[in-house]
């Protein structure tokens, strides 16, 4: 009998090893994966989109994250054919933003750009020439961590906010008395709503481009892309991040931000968008108080590529929103 209890004890302590060593593993994996999301590394190759990915180089992904080198400008606005400036906008502590001004000789107004998340601010070039081309001044803007900005890191959107809400000011000042629209793309666009909802800027209008829900989605859309299990892996990740970054991923839901977003808003989505779903687009859309717009671009597989990959319908709903909305 005394055997046996023996036994028993020396299973019951095996199992509680082995279930400390995998709780252990999985927070370790989580701390990698929250940090390749949230620090870019300076040289090596981008990992490629997950959908891309052989089952081995997921399983890869799965286990140390993925690869990120910090976003670099590769064009500028002149190989659109535009006339610019680089603006280098303070954010104090010997940090700063950097941005590219494309003047118009009669303004409508000034049309402030904010890119994807791990992308730098010659991702929104082809937006910004057609939104010159409607008549407004263009102020195209790299957040912190990317292209001609200081930083090599992101917070998803959250600190983005006060880089949004410094270039506003920047542009009140710098060119008063014009309109101020704002365009975000992705991780630009959750930028924007929370700048409104939380920093308090008003803008006379807003158009966001494949803006997730909830942060926690969007990373649990990422394990469904790759045909894994999202929990509690994504909870962990989001956790890790925000210990990392001192943030609250928890609480970052563009969902929640809509409902203090009063001025007119343009909301574009890829019906077969992946990262981002029709269902959280609709979810966003819902929680618009004012005046809004929901225009869902078909068969549009890709996120953040709307304005490019479907650039006449794009500019079509951008025209005319712009035409009645300010």
């Amino acid at each position: 009998m005394r055997l046996r209890k023996v036994e028993l004890d020396r299973c019951h302590k095996a199992l509680l090893l082995m279930v400390l060593a995998s709780t252990i593993a999985l927070n370790a994996i989580a701390w990698m994966q929250a940090r390749s999301m949230t620090h870019f590394v300076e040289q090596g190759q981008r990992t490629a989109r997950l959908e891309k990915l052989s089952i081995a180089d997921k399983l890869k992904v799965a286990l140390m994250g993925v690869a990120l080198p910090r976003p670099m400008n590769q064009r500028s606005p002149s190989d659109e054919g535009l006339r610019y400036e680089t603006h280098r906008i303070s954010m104090g502590d010997r940090e700063w933003l950097e941005a590219w001004f494309m003047p118009q000789r009669s303004s409508r107004g000034m049309v402030l750009l904010f890119p994807p998340y791990a992308s730098s601010k010659d991702a929104l070039l082809p937006v910004a020439k057609s939104l010159h081309d409607l008549g407004y001044d263009v102020l195209l803007v790299d957040f912190h961590g990317a292209g001609g900005s200081s930083g090599s890191d992101s917070t998803l959107g959250i600190r983005e906010a006060d880089d949004v809400v410094q270039s506003v000011a920047y542009a009140q000042r710098t060119w008063s008395k014009r309109p101020v629209i704002l365009y975000g793309a992705s991780m630009g666009a959750t930028a924007v709503m929370r700048a409104i909802a939380q920093k308090g800027i008003t803008p006379v209008a807003v158009i966001l481009e494949s803006p997730f829900d909830r942060l926690l989605n969007t990373v649990r859309h990422r394990f469904a892309v790759m045909g894994i299990p999202s929990f509690p892996a994504a909870e962990l990740i989001v956790f890790w991040g925000g210990v990392q970054q001192h943030i609250d991923g928890f609480a970052h839901n563009p969902v929640e931000y809509a409902s203090a977003i009063k001025c007119p808003v343009l909301l574009l989505h890829g019906e077969m968008d992946t990262r981002v779903t029709q269902q959280d687009a609709i979810a966003i859309y819902k929680h618009l108080p004012g005046r809004k717009q929901l225009v869902l671009f078909p068969n549009s597989v890709g996120h953040g590529s709307i304005a490019i990959n479907y650039s006449t319908l794009w500019k079509q709903q951008v025209a005319d929103f712009l035409k009645m909305k300010t």
